[in-house]
Order: structure tokens, then sequence, then C-alpha cells
């Protein structure tokens, strides 16, 4: 039977969400991030994670998602039907089960989120590579384990760098509004939205 925990579930697709999670649970102190051995992740495997996350009783499962891989079909119906099956909370009282699972979605990459900590842009990025460039050059950042490992906690790494949390999550929104208002399907962030959300709990 399922047992209601005022916490969040946190599930990424790989080891960048794994590993930058794990370095707000200072700021956030009532955070479970999975899976605890990080590897990238399919869709099917992230629905498996998600329906294991209600049984044990969480009732906030936050996913977050990486659009550049869902641009293309079969994963862009794939995820389209993984979203509308948690349009509405999973509801079981007799089991003592009340969940909201929502996705939150950075096109390219979790990365951009990244840049954000330093500045705001709004162009294109043709490949994550174009991106990790242009982080690269606020700060030293490299997508392996080992660097994660090296950097002892990648939100307190960019905040060493002059980066801020705080601008990041005004750049995000600010990037949602600009998508909002002249309908583009790219460089944008829905992190920040994740980190209010992360406040109220």
């Amino acid at each position: 039977m399922g047992k209601l925990r005022q916490t969040a579930l946190i599930l990424g697709e790989g080891p960048t969400e794994f590993f930058y999670f794990k370095s707000l649970c200072d700021v956030f102190k009532n955070l479970t991030i999975k899976p605890d051995n990080p590897k990238h992740t399919s869709l099917k495997e992230l629905e498996v994670k998600i329906a294991d996350g209600v049984t044990k009783g969480y009732n906030h499962i936050f996913c977050i998602i990486d659009m550049d891989t869902k641009d293309v079909e079969p994963e862009r119906s794939q995820y389209q039907k993984l979203k509308a099956k948690y349009v509405q909370p999973v509801n079981r009282p007799k089991q003592g089960i009340y969940c909201e699972v929502e996705f939150f979605e950075t096109h390219r990459c979790t990365e951009l989120f990244f840049l954000y900590y330093f500045r705001y842009t709004s162009r294109p990025y043709a490949d994550q590579a174009s991106l990790l460039k242009d982080l690269n050059q606020s700060a030293d950042y490299q997508k392996t384990i080992d660097f994660f490992r090296k950097s002892k906690g990648l939100h307190a790494y960019f905040e060493r760098n002059s980066g801020s949390l705080k601008q990041a999550v005004a750049n995000a929104d600010h990037s949602l509004e600009e998508k909002q208002e002249n309908g583009r399907d790219y460089t944008y962030s829905e992190l920040g939205r994740l980190m209010k959300a992360l406040e109220t709990l």
C-alpha cells in the first residue's frame, strides 16, 4: 500500500539531470532524485519509473524532458501519449495514493537552463554541441559523469562561476513568454516553473 509523503520525486532522462538536481538538495530539502544509478533512459523506462513512484506513494512526480530527442517520430508520439496518460492526477483513495505527474521541457536540453544561469538567449541551436560551446564561454562545462563528480555539485559550481539560479529562473520564464508570444518551438525551458513548484512543497 502506498504511503503518502509530501516529497517530490524527480525523474530525469539521464545523468545530467540526476547530478544537477542532486546538487540542489541543499536548496530544496524534500527532494528524492531517481534513479540512484543514472543512465540514459528511454520513454518506456521513464514510464515504468513513474508507475513505480506512484505505487511508492509520492504525491508529486516531476519529469525532466529534453525536447531535442522528441523532435522526431516515433519519440514525439510516444512522449505525447505518455503526457496524455497523466493529464489527470492518479487518485486511488483505497490505496492511499494521490499523485500529480508533471513534465518540464527544455529545448534543446537541460544545458540551456545552465546557460540561463549566466545570460539569456533565444537563438536556435542546430545541435547540442553549439549550445555547449555557448555555455563554455561562461563556465567550463563537460557533459561527462567525471566532470559532474569533480564539480562538487553543478548548482554550486555555476554560482561559484558568477552564475545565479534566480537569474536562470527569470531567463527561463522569459523564454516561455517569448515562446507563447511568437509561437517558437525551440530554445525554451520550463525548469523555472519547476523551481517555483519545488519552493511551494
